[in-house]
């Protein structure tokens, strides 16, 4: 990996330090690609680069699924994701590092290119904006080095939440390029809701190679769709549902033609896809009787 001489060295840090209460299971050794999260998440950060470390707990040093990597262990007990970062940044404090939470199934290597490709190392942070409240996502972000007495400071004065501790920084913030790639998992039903989307999308890709994915977009073929909508969206288009027959070849098209028949004030970051009752992909190719609903953000905590 290379990097500006500008730039101070890059290093990674995967979180594994959680206690995955709501998963009921360890986070780190749940498999979505045909291997432990952990591996799959050290293997998405090492070109990016100079070193990766996995950031854990002291009671995890031996566990099997961790102790195959380099480790930063917690200094401070029971911080979260933040006792992780402060300990990086303890042992190494003139790097910058590219923290990423080890359960976000859905990150590609797209949004990690994008991320580093505009770090700007003369700020704090450089981290994506939430697709759903645009308040800066810190557990896929890069902190530089500037960040290590404030972030200290913070924590000292009793505060442990590393989104909170970015709204006050002087931080770069991007829009996703994949509105969804940094979601994570934390309780069964979404691990479950998870294995779903990641297989669909994977025989999606498997029945529309390029050369079909080429024929299917030049098509015009008119689709029976159902269409349901909730909250906002609700209140816009007068409607819970309709069906409705369009050649739309994606949610994406779809959605922006209904933008033009109904007030819709939502962009689709904003919004999270299903089609057939699974989370899907704007991308994702649409079919003659499949039911789709715009799911927009919920409000509360």
């Amino acid at each position: 990996m290379s990097e500006p001489a500008s730039f101070t060295p890059l290093y990674g840090l995967v979180l594994a330090g959680g206690r995955s209460s709501r998963m009921q299971s360890d986070k780190a050794a749940l498999s979505y690609h045909g291997r432990s999260q952990l591996e799959w998440a050290v293997a998405l950060v090492e070109p990016h680069v100079q070193r990766v470390f996995v950031s854990v707990r002291a009671d995890q040093v031996d566990d099997p699924v961790r102790s195959r990597f380099a480790q930063i262990v917690d200094e401070q007990p029971n911080l979260g994701p933040i006792a992780g970062i402060l300990a990086a940044q303890g042992r190494y404090p003139r790097v910058a590092w590219l923290v990423v939470a080890c359960d976000l199934p859905y990150l590609d290597q797209t949004t990690l290119t994008h991320l580093i490709r505009a770090r700007q190392p003369q700020r704090q942070a450089t981290a994506y904006r939430s697709s759903y409240n645009a308040l800066p996502e810190p557990l896929c972000a890069i902190f530089e080095p500037t960040t290590r007495e404030p972030l200290s400071a913070y924590v000292g004065g009793g505060k442990d939440c590393p989104r909170k501790f970015l709204i006050n920084a002087d931080v770069c913030l991007l829009d996703q390029p994949h509105p969804h790639a940094l979601e994570n998992v934390n309780t069964p039903d979404e691990h479950n809701a998870a294995l779903a989307a990641l297989r669909r999308k994977e025989a999606t890709a498997e029945s529309f190679g390029p050369a079909k994915r080429l024929m299917r977009g030049s098509s015009a073929v008119t689709k029976r769709i159902r269409v349901q909508y909730y909250a906002l969206l609700r209140e816009q288009a007068g409607r819970s549902d309709e069906t409705l027959e369009t050649t739309a070849q994606t949610p994406r098209e779809l959605y922006d033609e209904l933008k033009a028949r109904y007030p819709f004030s939502l962009a689709p970051e904003m919004l999270r896809v299903a089609v057939n009752a699974e989370f899907g992909e704007w991308a994702d190719p649409l079919a003659d009787g499949d039911s789709v609903v715009f799911i927009p953000p919920v409000a509360g905590g």
